[in-house]
C-alpha cells in the first residue's frame, strides 16, 4: 500500500521533477509534488512524495531526513491525514460595530 510523506524545507528552487527523482533513489514514486502559492506560483517550500510501498517510503525517510537536498537541508515524515478546521471568515461579513446609521453618525445636534 502507498504511504504519503511530508517534505519539509524545500528550496523555492525544487520543483516537481527533482523531488521526484530524489525520492525514486529510494524505490518506487508513485507522485511527487511540490506544494506552491495559487496566486504567485512560488513554491510554499514543502512537498508531499507518495510511495508504492511503506519499505520504500521508510527507505526514503532514512534516505533523505535531516539530508540536503538543493542547498537546503530538508525534514522527510510520515505525512499526517488534513484535519478538519472550522471555516474561514472573511473580512466583509464580520460585524464590525457601530451605528447602523450607514456610517453617518447621527442622533441628535443639540
Amino acid at each position: 500500500m502507498a504511504k504519503k510523506l511530508y517534505v519539509g524545507g524545500l528550496s523555492f528552487q525544487t520543483t516537481d521533477d527533482v523531488l521526484n527523482a530524489s525520492f525514486a533513489q529510494a524505490g518506487t514514486v508513485v507522485s511527487a509534488v511540490v506544494i506552491k502559492d495559487k496566486f504567485s506560483g512560488q513554491s510554499k517550500g514543502f512537498g508531499f512524495v507518495e510511495m508504492s510501498t511503506d519499505e520504500e517510503a521508510n527507505a526514503a525517510i532514512a534516505m533523505w531526513d535531516g539530508k540536503e537536498l538543493d542547498g537546503r537541508t530538508v525534514k522527510v515524515n510520515e505525512a499526517r491525514p488534513l484535519e478538519d478546521r472550522p471555516p474561514r471568515r472573511d473580512n466583509f461579513s464580520q460585524n464590525r460595530g457601530g451605528s447602523s446609521n450607514g456610517g453617518y453618525g447621527g442622533g441628535s445636534r443639540y
